[in-house]
């Protein structure tokens, strides 16, 4: 019980410092988020006596910060943009856009048609993986918790969903840029 007090004391004086110190590392939120979580998950599973937590906790988090560059980065969906007049947008936000001019409805219900059909073209796995990584928001440790599946796995699968996409949507995305 002393143990377990110890740990979510814990969180309570590291959380802000360590979040900020492992966002300082990574390209987005979200990846600190994760990292974020993976650390206080190691913490709480962890059967052995710590002595310095803090010592501990930035430890775990730098390798947990490495072990994420080393691995192969998941593709993005927000990786892919348009340059116009007023700057960059990205095709999420086509995809996530209100309706506020009937081209821009057109622009949405095209991509999200194509969108569809390569879905429909994936495998089940790398549909479902893609899916919930990035239409619904999940991280790969809640779809990993939630499917039962390796972390790498899903991210392996995903890459594959992205590639597949990518190709699929290379015609649209070069006439949108040509529009």
């Amino acid at each position: 019980m002393a143990d377990r007090n110890k740990k979510g004391t814990s969180i309570k004086e590291y959380g802000k410092k360590l979040f900020a110190f492992i966002r300082g590392r990574v390209r987005t939120e979200e990846d600190a988020e994760d990292i974020l979580q993976d650390v206080w998950y190691q913490l709480y599973n962890t059967s052995e006596a710590i002595d310095q937590v803090g010592s501990w906790l930035y430890r775990v988090a730098r390798n947990k910060i490495i072990d994420r560059y080393r691995k192969k980065s998941p593709e993005l969906l927000d990786d892919q943009s348009y340059e116009d007049e007023e700057g960059e947008l990205h095709l999420k936000e086509i995809l996530m856009a209100d309706a506020g001019n009937p081209e821009t409805e057109y622009l949405k219900n095209l991509f999200w048609k194509e969108l569809n059909e390569g879905l429909d073209e994936l495998p089940p796995e790398q549909k479902e993986v893609f899916i919930l990584n990035e239409l619904e928001g999940l991280t790969f440790a809640e779809i990993a918790a939630r499917t039962g599946e390796n972390s790498k796995t899903l991210i392996s699968r995903k890459g594959y969903a992205v590639k597949h996409l990518r190709k699929r949507l290379q015609t649209l995305y070069d006439d949108f840029l040509n529009y």
